[in-house]
């Protein structure tokens, strides 16, 4: 894996390509935030988008959340997808943050992960764009640019979190997830990858690899050569033998 300064470097980099990065899901504050993250699940930010507006009209915070009930939920979430298991989560989250945290999201990683629906990945979201805790979410977006890159190795989020955190600074763990995010969407694709649009190609892991077997299958090999020397013997480059008269 790359050292922290390279680590950082390579951040840097990307930011560069994508100033301003930030989540694509639209939000006002945390609580909105924390539940266009849980709709996102199987989903995408584009969707979720589409669906929040509404939402968020007729249920602007955990207290109007907590008194609907998941049928009254599923018929506007219906296009996020698993929208029963969502409308279930989403208001009993809203149900045990006014319960016991007064109506607000904690600023608190084991206190997020205790309500439904909400893993590390939604935690750190949730933290690092609208609460001010640093957080680096890893999803597989962040998994694909940091294994091929050579930032971290695996594809268990949580080590590939603490492998990126242990590289960079704290102030730059949400960005380090936002670029990478960014960066698997547009250029660091899982299929078709645009490595002549990388600004860390030279960097990559993967990058050189691809350039190792392009190199590898325009280069003939010994034997190729060899076998080649003996089809030009056999197809011509002896004179024609003299006819006696």
């Amino acid at each position: 894996m790359k050292s922290p300064q390279t680590t950082r470097r390579i951040i840097e980099a990307l930011a560069g390509l994508y100033p301003g990065a930030d989540t694509e899901l639209h939000y006002r504050n945390a609580f909105e935030l924390l539940v266009a993250t849980m709709l996102s699940a199987q989903s995408t930010d584009a969707r979720v988008n589409i669906v929040t507006p509404a939402l968020f009209a007729r249920y602007p915070n955990a207290k109007a959340l907590a008194a609907a009930t998941p049928a009254e939920l599923e018929p506007q979430i219906l296009s996020t997808g698993f929208f029963r298991q969502k409308s279930k989560a989403l208001v009993t989250m809203a149900e045990i943050l006014m319960r016991d945290h007064g109506g607000e999201v904690p600023a608190d990683m084991d206190a997020l992960t205790k309500l439904p629906g909400v893993g590390r990945k939604t935690a750190n979201v949730v933290l690092g764009h609208a609460l001010g805790v640093p957080g680096l979410p890893v999803d597989r977006h962040v998994l694909r640019v940091a294994n091929r890159i050579g930032l971290a190795e695996g594809d268990d989020p949580v080590a590939v979190e603490k492998q990126l955190c242990d590289r960079l600074p704290p102030a730059m763990w949400t960005l380090a997830s936002d670029v990478q995010i960014l960066h698997g969407r547009r250029v660091c694709r899982p299929t078709n990858p645009r490595h002549d649009d990388c600004p860390v190609a030279d960097d990559c892991d993967f990058h050189a690899a691809v350039q190792r077997e392009s190199r590898a299958a325009t280069t003939p090999t010994k034997k190729t050569k060899a076998k080649s020397r003996s089809s030009k013997a056999k197809t011509g480059t002896r004179k024609p033998a003299r006819r006696r008269s």
